[in-house]
């Protein structure tokens, strides 16, 4: 049985490539989800899956990158809103490549391929060189790629948030709230992994459970203990700040 993982940031986007690959390739087993790159790297170690869809443009570590690292352990197939990236990566060895949205049709096609390549028992191809230059082109290897949207609930509802408009968030031991400065929203993602996937020169991580918008910060103060709280701009909350991160102050 054929088997495979997907990569991509965006849960939605993962749910309907799996959902159009059922349809369209039934014996296709998917064997894990990645959301960047690290864990795609991970997963194909572990797992050791045929093909590996890989999302060109994901936060910290990127498909580009994370297939350097792959190497010839897996067949890949490049998912991106690109077109013009995605054909010169298949022109130079991807097995073939997924435009977003995910179209029945095209996906069809690439299922095409893939099984055209599982029947010539085709080596995975050792892309190395290529995807450095395309790297570069893309501006990759030198900019890292930050989360620009926060996927949140707000109720029954489903928001996307631009990351500019988030004045902090903080965890708990189930949710991480995340506030803006006109409602509150809830995501399951916990302050460790935003803090890899956000930028950190818009965002500081002041405590284990906070991270805060550098542009919100109104100010430092201190409690009747001591303890070190920000102002946050436009809002009545004070966030703690945790003793080893108190150094990022020192300059206000």
């Amino acid at each position: 049985m054929p088997t495979a993982i997907i990569a991509d940031d965006e849960r939605l986007m993962r749910d309907q490539i799996r959902l159009r690959l059922s349809q369209a390739w039934p014996e296709l087993e998917i064997l894990g989800e990645a959301k960047n790159g690290d864990e795609a790297i991970e997963l194909v170690d572990q797992l050791e899956p045929d093909f590996t869809f890989l999302d060109i443009r994901m936060p910290g570590k990127t498909g580009l990158q994370a297939a350097q690292e792959i190497g010839g352990k897996s067949h890949i197939v490049f998912i991106t809103a690109y077109d013009e990236y995605a054909i010169e990566a298949f022109e130079h060895g991807a097995v073939d490549y997924i435009l977003k949205p995910a179209e029945a049709e095209r996906l069809a096609l690439t299922v095409t391929r893939l099984k055209a390549r599982l029947s010539t028992s085709a080596a995975p191809t050792d892309m190395s060189s290529m995807l450095t230059q395309l790297a570069k082109q893309m501006g990759i290897a030198t900019k890292p790629v930050y989360l620009q949207w926060i996927q949140a609930s707000i109720g029954q509802q489903l928001r996307l948030i631009p990351v500019q408009e988030i004045l902090f968030f903080r965890s708990d031991e189930k949710y991480t709230s995340v506030q803006t400065a006109t409602y509150e929203a809830l995501i399951r993602k916990p302050v460790r992994d935003l803090a890899e996937e956000l930028d950190p020169d818009l965002f500081w991580q002041i405590h284990r459970a906070t991270l805060v918008n550098v542009n919100a910060i109104d100010g430092i103060t201190r409690d009747m203990r001591g303890r070190h709280q920000v102002l946050v701009k436009g809002h009545t909350e004070k966030l703690e700040v945790s003793r080893s991160f108190i150094h990022l102050f020192k300059q206000m």
